[in-house]
């Protein structure tokens, strides 16, 4: 269900809607509604009531005797037909359910043929106070948003250090392509061959166990003076390649839940509290490599205090690096074939 009260949002920004869930759920930052580009999204327990027979009809058509057969989001739309004029048409599948390639639609045509492609890998690490790496993930996806008219088949080759070439091959876990490549071909010969869908989609996600190198490695040093004051001294220093540039930098660091009056000082960037953290959060816009930035916080403690426990958060960093792979993977070579239609 939609509500485009001015007119100028696209249909197609639903398709955002499941991967950003996805990502708050991760980051445990899941709330009643999201936003995204002034966009908001909702998922309502009423909606879903009001409904069910929509529900109902979608999950008939994507499953088959219990297995996956039609997921594409973009082709079941042509399943919701909520004008009331369209119940005297004798229902009719749309032609890709009856095509070989389910998941994309005949006779689209595009003034100008495009096809954007990214490489998105996210690192997950816990390092104690030493700097030892204690757990080290990477999970990473090829993302593309395809606008080619007609029915292309596409082809792309990952660099040798993936695919088992000269010298000791990295080996990928967890893999998953979407429904469009043709594992046998890519069991073959390592050739990711597709007939891709309409859009925007995934296709292929990975993950890599490995140790890997902090980034950007983050120093606290706290003290806390009782029933007064705690102060914070943090050191931020980049330890990637100088030609490299980490944007949208936040560092996170949770301080006691009584805490008050935060002061701050920085030599870079700009620090805010985030009371429903029990964090303030040091944000760099731009943090070049081989950088070191100095940051320092002040906050007021009560003079009567509950006893608790006392703990150790973890703090959090988070940040992009453009044009950078932190597992080395790149895509090799990219070519694309153009037929009217397709047959297997």
């Amino acid at each position: 269900m939609s509500r485009n009260y001015r007119g100028d949002i696209e249909m197609s920004v639903i398709d955002s809607f499941m991967p950003l869930l996805m990502e708050k759920e991760d980051e445990g930052q899941l709330a009643p509604v999201l936003q995204k580009n002034d966009v908001s999204y909702d998922f309502e327990e009423e909606s879903v009531r009001d409904n069910f027979v929509v529900f109902y009809e979608l999950l008939d058509e994507m499953m088959d005797f219990g297995y996956p057969q039609t997921t594409e989001g973009r082709i079941l739309q042509e399943y919701i037909t909520q004008e009331r004029y369209m119940l005297d048409i004798a229902p009719r599948p749309p032609m890709a359910v009856t095509n070989a390639v389910s998941w994309r639609s005949d006779g689209l045509k595009y003034r100008k043929n495009e096809v954007f492609l990214d490489v998105i890998e996210s690192v997950n690490m816990l390092a104690n106070a030493s700097g030892t790496v204690l757990r080290s993930e990477i999970v990473g996806t090829i993302r593309m948003r395809v606008l080619l008219s007609g029915m292309p088949e596409l082809r792309l080759g990952l660099n040798d250090k993936f695919l088992g070439g000269r010298g000791k091959a990295v080996e990928l876990e967890d893999v998953k392509f979407h429904q469009c490549v043709r594992l046998s071909r890519f069991e073959n010969d390592r050739t990711i061959s597709f007939v891709p869908p309409d859009g925007e989609f995934e296709l292929m996600n990975y993950r890599l166990t490995t140790t890997v190198k902090p980034l950007i490695w983050v120093e606290a040093c706290m003290e806390k003076h009782a029933h007064s004051r705690v102060e914070y001294m943090v050191k931020a220093k980049s330890q990637f390649k100088r030609q490299s540039i980490a944007n949208h930098v936040e560092v996170i660091i949770p301080v006691p839940s009584d805490a008050d009056s935060p002061k701050f000082k920085t030599s870079v960037g700009s620090v805010k509290y985030v009371p429903e953290l029990n964090a303030f959060v040091w944000m760099i816009r731009s943090f070049p490599g081989g950088r070191e930035y100095l940051m320092r916080a002040h906050f007021s403690l009560p003079s009567i205090v509950v006893d608790e426990a006392e703990g150790k958060p973890p703090i959090s960093v988070k940040f992009e690096i453009p044009y950078f792979t932190t597992s080395g993977l790149q895509v090799h070579f990219f070519k694309h074939f153009f037929f009217d239609s397709y047959s297997e």
